[in-house]
């Protein structure tokens, strides 16, 4: 435990930034997930579209790095071509 009044201070304010983190990335996993599950080619369009702007926020903000979301949107948008080319 923290000693010094810094100390708790960085405690509290870790565990409010990784609550925001688990958040972020949840959001992340559903919209990824929407895409997948996806019916027909028009939710699925839309749902990628989501999908690509919740990967770019979360990477803006630190939560995954920039080449990880890169490398899910590219396979994302391939998945979603292919199924309903």
């Amino acid at each position: 435990m923290p000693h010094h009044k810094s100390a708790k201070k960085r405690v509290r304010t870790n565990e409010v930034r990784r609550q925001r983190n688990v958040e972020a990335k949840s959001q992340v996993r559903g919209a990824i997930k929407r895409v997948r599950v996806a019916a027909n080619k028009d939710e699925a369009q839309t749902a990628l579209r989501d999908a690509v702007s919740t990967l770019d926020r979360a990477a803006k903000k630190g939560i995954l790095k920039s080449g990880t979301a890169d490398r899910q949107k590219s396979r994302l948008t391939v998945s979603v071509r292919k199924r309903f080319a």
